[in-house]
Parts: C-alpha cells; sequence; structure tokens
C-alpha cells in the first residue's frame, strides 16, 4: 500500500512539475536601435510590448531591447538571414529590407513620394501595404511582416550652418547602405558616406561626417543636437517603418497567441499614427530651447529635381506599382 502511495505521489508531484513548466511564459526579444523615452518608435515598442501581454494573459512576454545594443538594423538583419537567433521581433526602417531583394519596399524609400502623413497612412491602410509586409515571407527570408508605422519625415542635420541646397554640395553625409538613399545624397551633390548609426555620434563629433538625417524625433533622443545643431527640414523621405516576427518564434506561439501578436501590431500601429505629430511638436520645442537652428525649405521643387535620376532608376522597374502608392495622397 505504501508503495502505491509513493508512486501516486511521483505522478502527482511531476504531473504538477509538467503543469508548471507548461505554464512558464514564453518571452520574445524585441530589438529597437532607438531609445524607448521620447521617440515615436520607442512609443510604438512599448505599447506592442503591453498589448501583446494584456492579449495573451501574461503567457507571451515582450523583452525589449533598445538603443542599439542588439547592434544596427543592417547587423540584426544580417544576424538573422544567416541563421542567426539575435532577436525575435524587430523593428526595422522598410528601406533596411531593399538589400535583401524586396524590390517593393524600395519604393516606400524613393524620395519625396509621400507628401504628408496622411498620405502615408493612407497607403498603410490599403491591400497594397498587406502586399508590401508580405514581401519577405514570399521570398523566403525566415520572416514576417506584422505591421507599418511611421517616424515622421527625415530631415537632413549638419555639424555646421546650412541654408540651402547649394550649401550642401561637397558635404560628406551618413546614410545607410541603401542604394536609394546613397543615390538621393548623391544627387543632392553630397558624398555619401555609410557609418553604422551605433558610431554616428562619434562621426558628426570628429569631423568623419558632415551631417546625416534621421526623423526630428530620433534626431533629439539621440542627442546629435549636441554635435549637430543645425537642421533643415527638407523632409526627403517619410520613415516608413515596420514590425517583423521570424518564423522561428513564430513557430513557438500556438495559433491563439500568434492572433494576439499581430492584434498587438495592429494597435501598435494605431498608437504610432496617433504620436507623431505630438512628439514632433514637442521636439521641436525642445530643440529651440537647446538653440538649435532649423531651417524650413520652402520650395521643394529644385531637391526633387536633384533626386530625379534616383527616382525615375529606382522606379522603372516597378513604375505601376509605384504609381499607385502616388496616386494615394
Amino acid at each position: 500500500m505504501k508503495k502505491l502511495f509513493s508512486i501516486v505521489l511521483v505522478l502527482v508531484l511531476a504531473l504538477a512539475c509538467v503543469s508548471a513548466l507548461a505554464e512558464e511564459p514564453i518571452t520574445l526579444t524585441y530589438s529597437e536601435v532607438n531609445p524607448l523615452d521620447g521617440t515615436i518608435v520607442g512609443e510604438m515598442a512599448k505599447a506592442f510590448k503591453e498589448k501583446t501581454e494584456e492579449l495573451t494573459n501574461g503567457s507571451v512576454v515582450i523583452d525589449i531591447q533598445a538603443n542599439g545594443v542588439l547592434g544596427s538594423e543592417d547587423q540584426i538583419l544580417d544576424d538573422l538571414l544567416s541563421g542567426g537567433n539575435i532577436t525575435d521581433i524587430g523593428r526595422f526602417s522598410a528601406f533596411a529590407f531593399t538589400q535583401y531583394g524586396c524590390d517593393k519596399a524600395m519604393l516606400l524609400s524613393i524620395p519625396y513620394t509621400f507628401v504628408s502623413e496622411d498620405h502615408f497612412w493612407n497607403f498603410a491602410a490599403s491591400d497594397l501595404a498587406k502586399e508590401f509586409l508580405n514581401e519577405p515571407e514570399e521570398l523566403g527570408l525566415g520572416m514576417k511582416g506584422l505591421c507599418y508605422g511611421e517616424e515622421g519625415f527625415r530631415h537632413f542635420f549638419f555639424t555646421k550652418q546650412v541654408n540651402g541646397l547649394d550649401d550642401i554640395k561637397g558635404m560628406k553625409l551618413r546614410v545607410s547602405s541603401d542604394p536609394v538613399m546613397t543615390g538621393m545624397v548623391s544627387g543632392l551633390g553630397a558624398s555619401a558616406t555609410t557609418v553604422p548609426f551605433t558610431e554616428l555620434y562619434s562621426a558628426l563629433q570628429t569631423g568623419v561626417v558632415d551631417g546625416a538625417e534621421q526623423p526630428i524625433a530620433n534626431y533629439l533622443s539621440n542627442a546629435f543636437q549636441e554635435v549637430a545643431p543645425y537642421v533643415i527640414k527638407d523632409g526627403h523621405t517619410l520613415g516608413a517603418i515596420q514590425i517583423v516576427i521570424t518564423d522561428a518564434a513564430l513557430a513557438k506561439l500556438n495559433d491563439e497567441q500568434q492572433a494576439a501578436i499581430q492584434e498587438a501590431a495592429d494597435y501598435a500601429s494605431t498608437v504610432c499614427k496617433d504620436m507623431v505629430a505630438k512628439i514632433e511638436g514637442e521636439t521641436y520645442e525642445k530643440l529651440a530651447e537647446a538653440g538649435v537652428t532649423v531651417v524650413e525649405v520652402e520650395d521643394k521643387a529644385p531637391w526633387v529635381a536633384a533626386c530625379q535620376q534616383v527616382i525615375d532608376d529606382n522606379t522603372a522597374s516597378q513604375a505601376d506599382l509605384y504609381q499607385q502608392i502616388v496616386a494615394m495622397q
């Protein structure tokens, strides 16, 4: 009888252990190169985390790794596409995927395509946007697009005073390795210089580059105004972004958890849309207080003309698709 009781006790304890293990939450790492506080992408990340954990009753936990601690966007994507597991979910600039064969994504970084935030969100709400989001999955890159967002328009900033297009000629400007961005800078008469984002502050400080470009909230949150306090608001590109999840991460989740992840992403996208104007307004107030010089570009026509070659070259093979985006304004 004692032996039977011992066997039953062992089975009960074993089942309890299995049950406890089954209740262990699944932790997914979320990568973000910018700070969480004071940035649109940071607030988007926090919204995604909170909504995921709410919808899954804590069975899925999002561990946000911000400030580029996991590396630059390119470094993270290189790792994932070579079979690494540096992250489970990432927030990336849409143009970051162009160097991996995502031709549709390239259209989102074409200079002066989006004329307003509303124009972009018209696209983001369309069936066409879903087609673009599916591109990494269709190409077998091992990841799935969840949603779009934006960081506001991207502007140039410099270590010395710049009043217009002519002042940029001959400058060394940091951009990502994306061919559209490098082509745009060359079209403006400057020298495109590739520097990892995590090294940009020191590159500006030491004169490796004369300037760079970022959405204005990221400019402030990364303290670039300390070393490059001159901004020219040309709004060359709207900072389209997307959240993606790896196939390996999806495989860890059941159907209900996967649905919750998608719902959380859609929610984060809405939060992003609603906060852009607020955060940008607060940012410009802080920059004014810090003595940053901000120059408005009243006439963008010369800027567009300078970039016309790179626009034509990079839309020719997808002209109809590009015109569909342009028409959504």
